[in-house]
């Protein structure tokens, strides 16, 4: 059987993030990747230039269109940029039995840029968070979310079981923006038990798209049948190594080296 999996995000022209980023990340994990575009944008390693949000009917009509001929095994959100297309997938999300939804609450470009208007942020999480099987937060992303401040992996144990309550089943929180300079730790929380992934820090401005395409490795091995523990595992190791050999292009924040994981060069 072929596993599919759909991205439901925006499209970034210089493919380091958003629904380029998804896709090649579900190619080298051996997925079949399938999109639903939510808003083109116009930038590259230096920065955001321009956000042009398609509606909230063009983005069902894709779903929709996806659905029908293709059902995934696996989905995961993006950029949904506004309250109304946060409603949308929510409603076709549960409408469709979609089980396997991994949400990335995508906030802020890596260069700054808001990318989700101010007042959808209710929105997600009376919409979204509840039908979420995995939330992938970051950690300004989390502290949105719960209005708690994170400094440490207490802190985050404290804002993952925050964000299971409003009805996500599983929560990882990624470590990438902690103050600890040695290493980086994911946060896993699944009701009961808390997990930690643990990898040494790299110094490198080349990190744009690391939560588009760490969420994409985890939608991926979900999609295949792997637990939510082994399948962030997974995306740990994978996200690891693509930002330890990174691709080094532009000149701002350069993209992550997606091949690197499956081409053996891991750490």
């Amino acid at each position: 059987m072929v596993n599919k999996v759909l991205t439901i995000a925006g499209s970034d022209s210089g493919g380091g993030a958003g629904i380029q980023a998804d896709l090649k990340t579900f190619h080298q994990c051996h997925v079949y990747g399938m999109s639903a575009i939510t808003a083109v944008t116009a930038q590259n390693t230096k920065g955001v230039q321009g956000i042009f949000p398609l509606t909230a009917s063009i983005v069902l009509e894709q779903l929709t269109s996806v659905a029908e001929d293709l059902p995934p095994q696996a989905v995961k959100t993006g950029m949904l940029v506004n309250d109304e297309i946060i409603a949308s997938v929510a409603d076709f999300a549960s409408s469709s039995g979609w089980e396997n939804l991994i949400v990335d609450p995508v906030m802020i470009a890596k260069g700054g840029a808001s990318l989700l208007e101010d007042k959808s942020i209710d929105t997600l999480i009376n919409c979204l968070i509840p039908i979420a099987y995995v939330i992938t937060p970051n950690i300004p992303e989390a502290e949105i979310l719960t209005g708690r401040e994170i400094l440490n992996v207490d802190d985050c144990r404290r804002a993952a079981e925050d964000l299971y309550k409003m009805g996500a089943k599983h929560v990882v929180i990624k470590g990438g923006h902690q103050p600890d300079t040695l290493y980086a730790t994911d946060a896993l929380y699944d009701g009961k038990e808390f997990y930690e992934f643990t990898s040494p820090r790299v110094s490198t401005p080349h990190t744009h798209g690391t939560g588009c395409t760490f969420s994409a490795v985890l939608t991926a091995e979900l999609a295949k049948g792997h637990t939510v523990y082994d399948s962030v595992r997974t995306a740990k190791e994978f996200i690891t190594a693509a930002i330890t050999h990174s691709l080094g292009i532009g000149s701002g924040h350069g993209p992550t080296n997606h091949w690197a994981y499956h081409e053996g060069v891991k750490v």
